[in-house]
């Protein structure tokens, strides 16, 4: 049976169970950071020098790895993070980015709302981000507007560390659409009144 925070050889785990991991290790990173003492110097450098050895390992398997593979690499959630972490991601910024607010948009959509990629200027990815009438007030049990933009911008940081992220406002044509006059009303108007 393996240890707490091991799996059996060959499972693989669940995207739940990676993000509860990922949690615990920087609740871990956070007390050996602030722990007094040489013990947890040592310790946090251990760390960031086998995160090194395993970046350099990941970078091999990238640069060997044909058009499929990388393309998996790329595409799959985990990977991605872990070649953005390292800085070996193979893919421009600008293209992360805008992956990831597509693969926010239909959560975004459930909740009433709509996102949508602007394109980048400079350092800065732009998102246009509109929450609809459906959130408004926040989706029963809170949320709104301020929610969507900062998961949209947490996502895009995920992707893209090296952007900075702006929120477009959404430009709405607030003109009154012409009202409707039925012929019959108009044709009854322009004829002669009997008395």
């Amino acid at each position: 049976m393996p240890e707490a925070g091991q799996h059996a050889p060959g499972a693989r785990l669940a995207d739940p169970d990676i993000e509860a991991r990922l949690a615990r290790a920087d609740e871990l990173l956070a007390r050996l950071e602030s722990a007094p003492g040489p013990t947890a110097g040592s310790a946090v450098e251990a760390i960031g020098l086998l995160t090194e050895i395993y970046g350099e390992a990941l970078a091999r398997v990238l640069d060997a790895a044909d058009g499929e593979l990388t393309r998996h690499l790329v595409e799959d959630e985990l990977l991605g993070h872990l070649l953005v972490l390292h800085a070996i991601h193979p893919e421009p910024a600008e293209r992360r980015a805008a992956r990831a607010v597509e693969r926010l948009r239909p959560a975004v959509r459930d909740r009433g709302g709509d996102v949508e990629w602007a394109g980048v200027e400079g350092e800065v990815a732009r998102v246009r981000v509109s929450t609809g009438g459906g959130c408004g007030s926040g989706c029963g049990t809170g949320g709104g507007g301020a929610d969507v933009t900062e998961a949209v911008r947490d996502a895009v940081l995920a992707a893209a560390p090296e952007l900075a992220v702006e929120p477009v406002p959404v430009v709405t044509d607030r003109r009154a659409a012409p009202a409707f006059v039925p012929l019959e009303t108009v044709a009854r108007r322009d004829a002669p009144r009997a008395r």
